[in-house]
């Protein structure tokens, strides 16, 4: 049962830990703004009002992806208050444990989590891929070094990579293509100004076949057969980063052909799904190195290990994000592990300091 103390404490954890979630996001975003040649290619299509707009929701969403360590640091702040003040200690001779005095704040950073997770998230995504959509790649575990759409497509014709300038329709009709059959075909090269997928086929317009012995021949239509479906299109020519939860549950729910792009989807939820789970861990490391009685008030120890552990969790995250976004480990290891991984280390180390066991 939610008491008065909990309300207390939670109640000033979370103006502390709000307040450097805020300056990291106003950092974020100065530094945003240094990117003018974003600025002015997104002003030239949609204005400068969407350009303002693009910064900000790009800034939202590096402030959720960095929420562990600012999460942590507004913990260790909100604590170091509390026993500089003496009120842990005041609480502890009280006869309230430390496990109880948790209770509050890791309601709120689960509510908080919850929130992120399904409502802010959503809402930057949703804002961000209709002025500056993600690359395709991007998120998904593979880097792109150029702004065209390259992906594979295999099929009863064989396997291909389509090179495409422009998508639409959620990738079911191309721009400007060049496909590059691999095999032991008659066909070097195919170009077409456009290309539409419907049944599991590639109708490609405007046609020119470049032959094995360099002949060019014109037609105004070829096909190609392949494997993948509408939902492993709308993975594969866009970018996990912008689907909402609800839009990688419905991906997720029409049995995706490629197992890479499958991975990636399956990462992207999971990860916004185990938040919660890693702010609550975020928050017991905090808890573990910072709510210590002291004779003195020298932290300075104390806080430095949280900080390091807090951005130990955020590069072993993120690294694990691409991992298991590229398919080389598992989606549900890669996204619960960290947050299973932090709570075990907070909650570790505070049965040692606290109750002298592990």
């Amino acid at each position: 049962m939610i008491q008065r103390l909990d309300l207390l404490i939670a109640r000033r954890m979370a103006t502390r830990i709000l307040t450097v979630v805020f300056l990291f996001f106003c950092l974020i975003l100065l530094s945003e703004t240094l990117d003018t040649i974003r600025f002015e290619h997104i002003s030239a299509i949609n204005g400068v009002g969407a350009a303002w707009l693009a910064i900000v929701t790009s800034a939202v969403r590096w402030a959720i992806k960095s929420l562990s360590v600012t999460v942590l640091i507004g913990a260790i702040i909100a604590l170091l208050e509390f026993q500089s003040h003496r009120e842990f200690v005041v609480m502890k001779a009280s006869g309230i444990s430390i496990w109880r005095i948790m209770v509050g704040p890791i309601l709120f950073v689960a509510l908080l989590g919850v929130l992120v997770a399904f409502v802010f998230d959503g809402i930057s995504t949703r804002i961000n891929r209709e002025i500056n959509p993600t690359p395709p790649g991007l998120g998904g575990g593979v880097a792109r070094s150029t702004s065209d759409i390259w992906f594979k497509q295999t099929g009863d014709d064989g396997t291909y990579f389509i090179v495409a300038e422009s998508s639409r329709k959620r990738g079911t009709v191309l721009r400007n293509v060049t496909v590059f059959p691999m095999g032991d075909g008659t066909v070097r090269r195919i170009e077409a100004t456009r290309a539409e997928f419907s049944n599991k086929r590639w109708q490609f317009r405007n046609v020119m076949l470049t032959s094995m012995d360099g002949t060019i021949t014109e037609q105004d239509s070829y096909r190609l057969k392949t494997n993948s479906n509408s939902a492993d299109l709308r993975l594969t020519v866009g970018s996990t980063e912008d689907f909402t939860y609800v839009e990688l549950l419905e991906v997720l729910s029409k049995n995706l052909n490629d197992p890479v792009v499958e991975a990636a989807a399956k990462t992207r939820l999971f990860k916004l799904t185990s938040l919660p789970l890693l702010l609550v861990g975020s928050l017991l490391i905090a808890f573990a190195f910072t709510a210590g009685y002291r004779r003195d008030n020298a932290y300075g120890t104390a806080i430095l290990y949280g900080i390091v552990m807090g951005f130990v969790v955020f590069v072993i995250t993120e690294m694990a994000d691409r991992a298991g976004s590229s398919g080389v480990l598992a989606p549900e290891l890669a996204t619960w592990g960290p947050a299973v991984v932090a709570i075990l280390i907070g909650t570790s180390v505070l049965l040692r300091k606290e109750d002298g066991r592990v």
